[in-house]
């Protein structure tokens, strides 16, 4: 399913608020990254605003965390609707974007997309705290994100960490940017990995990570927009890509559709819903992405938002923000029904 005739806007409208909240992140962020590949946490603790979570229901929504392993600082959070406990709930495992570089599952914009998740969606919501690089490079998110659905398969695990109305059998990994690009391969490693008690049936790639060696209309076009530009993201490149590898944009892990590419003709990938914004540098590599899905044989879906920017659903005052979530739920509640069928 793709939306038809998106025109280019020739400038990026968005309220006051929102427009001067990207700018603060975006030079901050920008502030933070050493030109020797480092990254100033100290300097990123000045801003650093972390919420707990709230045994009681706030809004509909209760959180807890739980510790994976303590030694890697591995764990995640859970949101349970507490208006829904006697039904039969969906599990969201999300993964937050930073670019594997910065953000977490307790600062404030993420805790309150996973809380909106699993009240509007609904769902049982777990968001992961994987490790950041460079401190930790390539692979260790991945790994991070794919134990944590290990350690949920455990019968005793699941029990001590969700609801009993957390259905691991209709499991969907959601993630935007980074996270987006965590999900997918996340959800490929899981499709060839015996779950006892986890199925994996959807995919929401939020505005994926992903990029490549040739660059593309959207990133020399777009480099000055909020968040993403070319300069940023070879930074984060580098900072992910394990030392002493050449450093290679077209990587399978960077350029999931490219030459490298990784063949998933012959793998039963889940439904996948893939959305994009017009003013995302990153737009060209995710229509890819979305194609080489679709002419893999895969079930893929396409929401075009020609006037938004990268990281635009974060921000509850755009109607396309609400439209996303909105569209969110239709697809998990499709998917849902046809795995059941």
């Amino acid at each position: 399913m793709e939306a038809k005739g998106r025109a280019k806007p020739p400038s990026l409208a968005l309220p006051w608020k929102t427009r001067m909240i990207l700018s603060v992140i975006t030079t901050t962020s920008d502030a933070a990254l050493r030109k020797n590949g480092t990254v100033n946490r100290r300097f990123l603790k000045l801003f650093d605003i972390r919420v707990r979570p709230t045994s009681k229901s706030v809004k509909g929504v209760s959180s807890h965390d739980v510790v994976v392993d303590p030694s890697r600082k591995l764990w995640f959070r859970v949101y349970v609707p507490s208006q829904h406990a006697n039904e039969d709930l969906p599990v969201i495992v999300f993964f937050h974007g930073g670019g594997f570089v910065f953000l977490g599952p307790d600062v404030p914009a993420y805790d309150a997309v996973c809380r909106r998740f699993a009240r509007e969606l609904p769902a049982v919501v777990l968001s992961v705290d994987y490790r950041l690089a460079p401190e930790h490079r390539y692979p260790a998110q991945h790994e991070d994100c794919f134990d944590v659905l290990k350690f949920l398969d455990n019968e005793e695990n699941m029990a001590k960490s969700l609801p009993a109305n957390a259905n691991l059998m209709r499991c969907f990994l959601v993630g935007d940017s980074a996270g987006g690009n965590l999900a997918h391969h996340v959800t490929l490693r899981a499709c060839q990995f015996n779950f006892r008690r986890l199925k994996v049936i959807g995919v929401v790639a939020i505005q994926p990570f992903f990029g490549g060696e040739k660059r593309t209309d959207s990133e020399t076009q777009l480099k000055g927009t909020p968040i993403v530009s070319l300069k940023r993201t070879d930074w984060m490149w580098k900072a992910f890509l394990p030392r002493g590898e050449e450093f290679d944009r077209d990587h399978p892990i960077i350029n999931v559709s490219g030459p490298k590419a990784y063949d998933i003709s012959k793998i039963e990938f889940p439904p996948t819903m893939v959305v994009i914004a017009g003013f995302d540098a990153l737009r060209d590599w995710q229509k890819r992405y979305y194609e080489w899905l679709k002419d893999s044989g895969k079930e893929v879906y396409l929401y075009e938002y020609p006037n938004m920017c990268h990281a635009f659903y974060i921000f509850p005052e755009l109607p396309e923000s609400t439209q996303l979530f909105r569209q969110v739920n239709e697809f998990v509640s499709k998917v849902s029904r046809n795995y059941d069928k």
